[in-house]
């Protein structure tokens, strides 16, 4: 049973990133480009986690550990030089 959960929410997750890699591409403005970017971020932390829970290792989760840093950090970078048009002040 948990197998096909587990199946359920690869092909739920992976639609997700397909969406969002449709938005990026076909956005009207940076903004919503900025929260597709932000989103599939998200995505690609549950894909990893699932990914994890398949094959019952925790290296998996130490990256999305850092995976989830380095997504949180550049989108708070990418909004600053959006809104300010300068990263390090």
């Amino acid at each position: 049973m948990l197998n096909y959960a587990l199946d359920f929410a690869f092909l739920c997750f992976g639609l997700g990133l397909a969406m969002n890699l449709y938005r990026i591409f076909r956005a009207p403005g940076v903004t919503d480009r900025i929260l597709a970017l932000d989103t599939m971020v998200i995505n690609v932390l549950a894909l990893l986690i699932l990914y994890g829970i398949r094959t019952r290792s925790g290296v998996n989760f130490e990256a999305a550990l850092l995976f989830a840093m380095t997504g949180f950090v550049s989108t708070v970078a990418y909004c600053k030089f959006v809104l300010r048009g300068d990263i390090i002040e």
